[in-house]
């Protein structure tokens, strides 16, 4: 009778035990209670009827021997289905539901649970929000972080910034992540030199001084600009883009052997070097205009007699090593980054500026390029006294300088081997508030969180790598060693860059600089986070007027200043980096000693700690979205979209490139390819079992290296670094295409045939590679799709 008492035996699960952050928090108790009662009064049953059984099979000695065989049958099929119910029964008690609930906005992809061991407990997006919600407002320590980053200059290899990378390691480890670690490199980086400061002086036609013009901050300079002098005239030329250029060429001003005053804004410090270089200028100026400052709240303006930093590098990492990583002062080949001016570079107080416009001649500046020095700015190309000449001295120096990005992860449970990377700036050429300090905090605070939350029981499906970046203030120096340093396997296992730089400059815009594959995460996650001006509406009430195009006032094309911009125009890899920003003007004590706690506080009326946890939230949604999801929340769609548009516009070349032998046929061919095989990659996720890690691994490295398809494979990373065919440069680009064509109507004598044929061979060959990569294996290519 034991015996078969023992085949009912069995330890239903506890409902009442729950991890600290339970998921059954939907259970009603009453009917948990109800459920033991109910299983209990069936156990009673389930004795007396074996009971009864047994005693049957012993009385009945009499029968014939066929029917104790029957009767043994019949109690197996009794037993089995007794244990059956008690089985479901037993699960029913510890499930609450035997299917995925949806998601709360029914977007979520494939997947919307994520299982951590054991198995059973279960974590959905809603839970994930509230625990992600929690941590953040436990222990947050914004303000205290910004002040402690921001509380002196801290340049990169100063004995500052090495002070700051150990107090960030030190707080990776005590957050208990996986690994932590330094990545080191000696990079090539530019001082100015102390015992030969940089000049400006007046001259006569003879070399003689006249004049010294006094530069109000010696420490003022601008990294890569080429030493000498250069001697001459003077130009205006507004903000120094191209089209500013070209608008003076048809005002019969030329800056030709002449120097060029430019202001800041609209474009980086390098754009408008390189453009003036590109115009035949033999050197530049450069000055902040009050009418392109914003005041602060208190305000206060830009003091006249500041300049502003700014580094002249038309690119992006150590521009002595151009494609290479800076290791162990590895001895590469003397080259140089095409992306350094021939020219001298210098910032200029709007003091200084004030002094040399007033003593231009020539004709005025149109209207438009009018600031508040002056009700009229003259255009220049000579003084009012015609012997005299500017001459610009820069004496910058070269120093082969250690610097250490600091690394924290957090390893992922399903596809370790799929990096989510979040980076800040470290260093500072001043206090760097704006520029270093809020970054820093975040980073940090995202850091503590997400590891409070997996020893709370979230486990990352993908890996996180939290960095603090060194050099980023000579162009995203040590984002790019790195880059450089792990680029062959770094785009078949980063699936996702964000960057936390800039992320706080002002209290009237949200921006996001991003790849076309983050459009849609972006719209989602901005709908979702509180503004931090009112939390009765959210970020996207907040930005976007109702009955308006959400992507004109959110979504900003990657920039060569932005910290996510080597990651995709490099790298291929996608990335993002969110600003609460202005209106129109930009934050005045950027790139200054100005760029203080107090007043980047100001700027956004006393609720900096705000905004930067608003922002947390922000970049945090992103990161769960981007770990919890079984499939990558990026969206490979955008592309096709996007190339669409850049070529819409070649219609009205058509009729111009026939008569020349040429057609646009096989890159539209190539754009069309591309949006069909993204269908058919939607259709086979569709179709697809949701539950095959195995498959959905292999879709989501299709998805994660989508961006990575976009590189050119037929120009050198060497001389063309930035191979993306639509964030890129260089003449493989679609822009270049595009500045190419219009040749046809501007200038047709400068067409060159040869050149364009092979700039669209570049730009279609690449389009119609990511088409191909996209659709799969080799097998399931169709040409025709």
């Amino acid at each position: 009778m034991d015996s078969v008492k023992a085949l009912f035996a069995h330890e239903g699960p506890n409902p009442k035990s729950r991890h600290s952050y339970s998921i059954y928090k939907n259970v009603d108790e009453h009917e948990a209670n109800g459920m033991e009662v109910k299983m209990e009064h069936e156990d009673e049953m389930e004795s007396s009827f074996v009971k009864e059984m047994a005693s049957t099979l012993i009385t009945q000695k009499n029968q014939n021997s066929r029917r104790p065989v029957l009767y043994l049958v019949l109690l197996a099929l009794v037993i089995f289905l007794f244990a059956f119910v008690f089985g479901y029964l037993a699960f029913r008690g510890s499930c609450q539901s035997c299917g995925d609930p949806p998601s709360e906005d029914g977007t979520l992809g494939i997947y919307d649970g994520y299982e951590s061991e054991p198995r059973g407990q279960t974590l959905y997006w809603g839970d994930l929000k509230e625990m992600f919600q929690k941590f953040l407002n436990e222990g947050q320590e914004f303000e205290k972080t910004i002040r402690w980053v921001s509380r002196k200059s801290h340049p990169s290899g100063s004995d500052e910034i090495k002070e700051l990378a150990q107090d960030i390691l030190e707080d990776f480890k005590q957050y208990k992540l996986d690994h932590t670690w330094i990545d080191t490199h000696y990079v090539g980086l530019q001082f100015p030199d102390r015992r030969n400061p940089n000049s400006l002086q007046f001259v006569n036609g003879s070399g003689y001084t006249l004049e010294q013009v006094v530069l109000e901050d010696l420490e003022v300079y601008s990294p890569y600009s080429a030493a000498g002098t250069a001697t001459g005239g003077l130009v205006y030329a507004n903000y120094g883009r191209r089209e500013d250029f070209l608008q003076l060429q048809s005002l019969n001003v030329r800056p030709t052997n002449q120097l060029v005053i430019v202001r800041v804004g609209k474009i980086t410090f390098a754009e408008k070097v390189a453009n003036a270089e590109e115009a035949g200028a033999k050197g530049v100026l450069i000055y902040p205009d009050p009418a392109d400052l914003v005041m602060d709240q208190g305000g206060q303006r830009l003091p006249r007699d500041t300049a502003l930093y700014g580094h002249v590098h038309m690119g992006t990492g150590d521009p002595y090593t151009p494609g290479f990583p800076s290791f162990n002062h590895t001895q590469f080949p003397p080259i140089s980054s095409s992306g350094l001016p021939n020219i001298p570079a210098q910032p200029i107080s709007a003091n200084t500026a004030y002094k040399l416009l007033n003593m231009l001649a020539g004709p005025p500046a149109p209207r438009d390029w009018t600031g508040s020095l002056f009700n009229t700015y003259p255009l220049g190309n000579s003084f009012s006294d015609s012997s005299r000449q500017l001459q610009l001295t820069v004496n910058n120096v070269q120093a082969t300088v250690q610097i250490d990005n600091i690394f924290g992860c957090i390893e992922g449970k399903f596809e370790k081997d799929h990096y989510i990377v979040i980076g800040a700036q470290r260093d500072s050429w001043g206090p760097g508030a704006a520029k270093s300090g809020v970054g820093t905090a975040i980073l940090l605070e995202l850091a503590r969180t997400f590891a409070l939350m997996v020893r709370s029981g979230f486990q990352l499906r993908r890996s996180v790598l939290f960095v603090s970046w060194e050099a980023g203030d000579f162009g995203s120096v040590g984002a790019t060693e790195w880059l450089e340093g792990y680029m062959s396997m770094l785009h078949l296992k980063a699936a996702a860059y964000i960057s936390l730089d800039n992320a706080v400059l002002g209290d009237e815009k949200f921006q996001a600089k991003a790849s076309p594959l983050f459009k849609s995460l972006i719209k989602e996650i901005i709908t979702k986070v509180d503004s931090p001006k009112r939390s009765d509406q959210s970020i996207y009430d907040f930005v976007v007027p109702e009955g308006e195009d959400w992507e004109i006032h959110v979504l900003r094309p990657l920039t060569i200043d932005s910290g996510a911009y080597p990651f995709t125009a490099f790298g291929g890899v996608p990335a993002v980096e969110f600003s609460f920003t202005e209106e129109s003007q930009v934050y005045p004590f950027l790139n200054t000693k100005l760029d203080t706690y107090e007043k980047l506080n100001s700027m956004v009326q006393g609720r900096l700690p705000t905004f930067a946890k608003s922002m947390a939230e922000v970049v945090g949604q992103v990161v769960l979205r981007l770990t919890h999801d079984h499939l990558l929340r990026l969206d490979y769609n955008c592309y096709s979209e996007d190339v669409a548009k850049r070529i819409s516009s070649f219609n009205e070349y058509s009729k111009l490139l026939k008569g020349r032998g040429l057609t646009l046929k096989w890159m539209y061919t190539a754009r069309g390819d591309y949006a069909r095989a993204a269908e058919k990659l939607n259709n086979a996720i569709l179709s697809s079992d949701e539950k095959d890690e195995k498959l959905i691994h292999m879709f989501n490295v299709r998805i994660m290296r989508v961006e990575f398809y976009f590189l050119s494979q037929y120009v050198s990373a060497i001389q063309s670094p930035f191979r993306h065919i639509i964030h890129g440069q260089g003449g493989h680009t679609l822009s270049a295409l595009v500045d190419h064509l219009n040749l046809l109507k501007t200038n047709p004598t400068e067409f060159k045939e040869v050149v364009f044929r092979r700039q669209l061979a570049l730009v279609t060959w690449t389009l119609q590679g990511a088409a191909n990569a996209l659709s799969g294996d080799v097998w399931d290519i169709d040409n025709n799709f």
